[in-house]
C-alpha cells in the first residue's frame, strides 16, 4: 500500500473522506475503474469526479497526521470483496497519530511515539 499510487477523490479543495466508527477515512482507489464505481454513487450529478494521485505512504504519513483526529485509509470501498482498510493504529500511521499508542509517560521517558489518547 505504501508504494502504491492511489486515486483520491477531491471535494471542496480537500480530499474526500467519510466518517465511520469514530474514524475519518480517506478514500483511495487503486485504478480509474475502482474510482468510477465509487463515482457512480457519490459524484455530483453527471459531472466527472476530480481526484489527486498520491502515494499510499504520503496519505498515511502526511495527510492522516495533519487531520488532528483519528483517521485511516480506506482503499477501493466500492469494490465488492476488494476493500482494504488501514486503521489509525501503530504500524500503519505515525505513532503520534495512532489511537493505540502508549500514552503512559512512564513507558517512554523521551515522550516520543506517544498517541493523542483518542
Amino acid at each position: 500500500m505504501r508504494r502504491s499510487v492511489l486515486l483520491v477523490p477531491t471535494a471542496g479543495g480537500g480530499l474526500w473522506s467519510a466518517r465511520s466508527g469514530g474514524v475519518r477515512w480517506i478514500c483511495g482507489f487503486t485504478d480509474e475503474t475502482a474510482l468510477a464505481r465509487f463515482a457512480l454513487h457519490h459524484a455530483p450529478g453527471d459531472r466527472p469526479m476530480d481526484y489527486a494521485a498520491l502515494l499510499g505512504a504520503r496519505i498515511v504519513d502526511e495527510v492522516v497526521p495533519s487531520l488532528d483526529e483519528p483517521a485511516g485509509l480506506a482503499v477501493d470501498i466500492a469494490t465488492e470483496d476488494g476493500s482494504m482498510f488501514f486503521p489509525p493504529v501503530l504500524g500503519v500511521v505515525p505513532d503520534g497519530s495512532a489511537v493505540d499508542a502508549d500514552v503512559d509517560s512512564d513507558s517512554d521517558e523521551t515522550g516520543k511515539g506517544r498517541g493523542h489518547g483518542r
